[in-house]
């Protein structure tokens, strides 16, 4: 893909992603319009609507993998990876804001969303077994108030620097299920 073909898709992406967040019942042809680019670029590349949620769920799910790689959640101190993490995911759900439940009609992003979940919880119970998160807590609870928390944050704290809001999620989490609460 060309360079410029391939900066008008993100942008096309993530402004779908915006907007669609903002009201699902936006227009392609709105969409195209805000992006900047022809509707006819738009319906070259997707055949509707659904085709176009599906990709901007894709790149989501993309930055999150990426996010998660970058955290290296299985092999760096989990502290640091912990913070990596949720400061690399702030900025995908600030770059990428969808609903993440209507994932769910698309059963091969749904499945790619519960690896990536699944990711998450072998690294709360990595933190767990290494001290810094308190044992006995219900199962999925820590990574069900963590997700809260990052999806809280992209609308509560817009003025604060990924890495700022990154600061505040994670004391809050630890102050929650820290081992030496």
């Amino acid at each position: 893909m060309r360079a410029d073909a391939a900066r008008n898709l993100e942008l096309l992406l993530t402004t779908g992603a915006r907007m669609l967040a903002d009201d699902p019942a936006t227009s392609i042809a709105a969409i195209a319009a805000e992006a900047g680019v022809d509707r006819r670029t738009v319906y070259r590349r997707f055949t509707g609507r659904e085709e176009l949620l599906a990709a901007v769920y894709e790149a989501r799910l993309d930055a999150i993998e990426a996010a998660s790689e970058a955290a290296r959640l299985r092999e760096a101190p989990v502290a640091v990876a912990l913070h990596r993490y949720v400061e690399g995911i702030v900025g995908v759900n600030r770059k990428w804001p969808t609903e993440v439940a209507a994932m769910r009609s698309y059963p091969e992003i749904w499945a790619r969303r519960l690896r990536a979940v699944d990711e998450v919880d072998q690294f709360l119970q990595r933190a767990t077994d290494e001290g810094l998160l308190r044992t006995g807590l219900p199962t999925r609870w820590p990574g069900n108030v963590l997700g809260q928390l990052l999806h809280l944050s992209t609308r509560e704290l817009p003025e604060l620097s990924d890495a700022q809001a990154a600061d505040v999620i994670v004391d809050t989490f630890l102050r929650a299920f820290g081992a030496d609460r």
